[in-house]
C-alpha cells in the first residue's frame, strides 16, 4: 500500500467540513486533521493509500471548486513533516537557518517536502496557518550550501502556484535566537 497524503484548504468553515465528509465517504482514508485555521479557513490533512488520496482530493477539487484556496497531493512524504507540524523535532545544533512563508496552509506542506528531500536539512517547525492571518511557515536547519539548496528548491515549488511571500537565510545565527525557536 502506498503512503500518501493530501489537503484541502477552503475559506468557508461549512464548505471545509462538507468535504471532510465527503472525502471520508468517498475512500478509505484517514483524517490526519481537520479544522479551522486563521482566518476562519478550513483545512483538511489526510493520509492513506496514493490511490485513495487522489480521488478524495481530485472529488473535492472538482465539486466544491467555489471555496477552495488551495490543494495538495502527495506520495510518499518525507518523515520529518510530521514532527515539524506537531512540534516534536528534536534538533541539536543549528548551523543555518531557512526561513519561507507563503499564503496558504497546503503550500507550506509542499514546501517544508520538496525542501527535505533536497537536501540534507532538518524540519524544525511548520506553522500552518495557526495565528498568522491564513499564512503558513516553515523552519529548517542545516549546513548553509544545504539549506540555500532547500529553499530554492521549495521556493520553485509554491511560487508556482504563486503562493510564496517571502524567504530568508541566515548563517550562522545568534545563540539567543536559536534557543528562541527551539
Amino acid at each position: 500500500m502506498s503512503k500518501a497524503i493530501g489537503m484541502v484548504e477552503y475559506k468557508t468553515v461549512s464548505t471545509g467540513l462538507l468535504v471532510a465528509d465527503t472525502m471520508l465517504k468517498t475512500a478509505q482514508v484517514e483524517i490526519i486533521e481537520a479544522q479551522t485555521v486563521c482566518p476562519g479557513k478550513y483545512i483538511v490533512l489526510l493520509r492513506g493509500d496514493l490511490s485513495a488520496i487522489k480521488t478524495c482530493i481530485e472529488t473535492a477539487r472538482t465539486r466544491f471548486s467555489e471555496h477552495l484556496i488551495d490543494s495538495f497531493i502527495l506520495g510518499n512524504p518525507h518523515e520529518s513533516i510530521f514532527a515539524a507540524i506537531y512540534g516534536a523535532t528534536q534538533i541539536d545544533k543549528i548551523n543555518a537557518l531557512g526561513i519561507l512563508e507563503t499564503f496558504s496552509a497546503a503550500s507550506i506542506i509542499v514546501a517544508a517536502d520538496e525542501a527535505a528531500k533536497t537536501a540534507e536539512v532538518e524540519l524544525i517547525e511548520l506553522r500552518i496557518a495557526r495565528g498568522m492571518c491564513g499564512k503558513s511557515y516553515l523552519i529548517l536547519t542545516g549546513e548553509v550550501a544545504a539549506v540555500e539548496a532547500a529553499i530554492t528548491k521549495a521556493k520553485a515549488a509554491v511560487g508556482e502556484n504563486a503562493m510564496l511571500l517571502d524567504a530568508a537565510i541566515i548563517a550562522n545565527p545568534d545563540d539567543k535566537l536559536c534557543k528562541s525557536i527551539l
